[in-house]
């Protein structure tokens, strides 16, 4: 796809790894729509992205908005090219922990805001238009601490596999992107729920994600997915299919993340 002068829309782009892919596509040259709920952070989020870089404040999660969301994007541009379902919530540790609401939210902007959003922005979309998802590598593998929210990304990634084909009777490609941990804001609020086998993976940076965004709207492919980092999506895969060697690793793993987890604590002031 040439990128200039096109039109993408980016959710949760306040900070993260929806505002690394603002930045980014931006810098491509294409005209980027960034969205998020809080409308003064996303503000200044969209200066700090540049001239031209347009904040639509909104809740996906609220799906009576999106129509709206969509309808402004295309008043103001004529179409759209590129979507990217960024926005997500996690509530942290044992599920038993949170209300059910909370766990019905997760669901909610993880999954279902996607699937509306994409498809009402599917009508809209021109021809060679892209969707990317950003689901996670707990989407391929459960992760304990995190069943929720395991659940949610496995759900887009499946139904995004599955949909490919329907959306390329209008020319629309879709893509995964999976990252691992992310060096971002996005553990700080509950940093002690985090568990230990989510920090046994190497980090991912913001930018790595946007690049990774950026690489599959560029790719003819569909559906195409993209883990990060590359190796840990083939040990997710592997543990996967075979349930016994993820038993016997897990404990060397689980030592390995409370090591990695306690630096990243102390790096961050949150010890």
């Amino acid at each position: 796809m040439e990128l200039k002068d096109r039109v993408a829309l980016v959710t949760g782009a306040s900070s993260g790894i929806g505002l690394a892919t603002a930045k980014l596509l931006h810098q491509s040259g294409m005209r980027v729509v960034m969205v998020a709920r809080t409308a003064a952070k996303l503000e200044a989020a969209a200066a700090e992205v540049g001239t031209g870089a347009v904040a639509i404040a909104c809740d996906v999660g609220d799906l009576s908005r999106l129509t709206w969301l969509i309808d402004q994007v295309v008043t103001r541009f004529g179409g759209l090219d590129v979507l990217v379902n960024n926005a997500g919530v996690h509530y942290r540790g044992d599920m038993l922990r949170h209300p059910p609401e909370a766990l019905a939210e997760i669901f909610n902007v993880n999954l279902t805001a996607p699937v509306v959003l994409t498809r009402i922005a599917a009508d809209h979309m021109r021809a060679g238009g892209c969707i990317v998802n950003v689901a996670s590598l707990a989407g391929k593998l459960g992760v304990p601490g995190s069943a929720v929210y395991s659940g949610s990304k496995a759900g887009l990634r499946f139904w995004a596999l599955a949909a490919a084909e329907d959306l390329a009777r209008r020319d629309i490609r879709i893509a995964n992107v999976n990252p691992g941990p992310v060096d971002s804001s996005f553990f700080d609020s509950d940093i002690q729920g985090v568990s230990n086998l989510t920090f046994s993976q190497p980090m991912s940076t913001p930018e790595q994600c946007a690049e990774a965004v950026l690489a599959c709207i560029q790719d003819t492919r569909s559906p195409v997915e993209i883990d990060l980092p590359f190796a840990s999506g083939k040990l997710a895969t592997l543990g996967y299919l075979s349930p016994r060697l993820r038993a016997w690793l897990r404990p060397a793993l689980e030592r390995r993340g409370a090591k990695n987890k306690a630096a990243f604590m102390r790096r961050r002031g949150l010890s």
